[in-house]
């Protein structure tokens, strides 16, 4: 089974952020795919399994960013 969920991003500015917030949640165990959409504001992550709220927010705040509230702005 695959997961995807859309979080929203705030602070995320330029090619350089994409690339924080990237690398930082793709590290998260079970993680398959990371797309950022900077114009958006938001961060897609597909995973083998749902993947904690807790965690995704420690990746992003580790990259330098915080989650919207609400965090989720859609699942897939």
């Amino acid at each position: 089974m695959t997961v995807t969920t859309n979080y929203a991003v705030t602070g995320m500015s330029c090619q350089h952020c994409v690339d924080s917030v990237t690398a930082e949640v793709g590290k998260l165990a079970g993680v398959e795919q990371v797309q950022v959409d900077l114009s958006a504001g938001t961060v897609s992550v597909t995973s083998a399994e749902a993947v904690s709220l807790d965690d995704v927010r420690a990746a992003v705040d580790e990259a330098g960013f915080d989650l919207a509230d609400p965090p989720i702005v859609g699942e897939g």
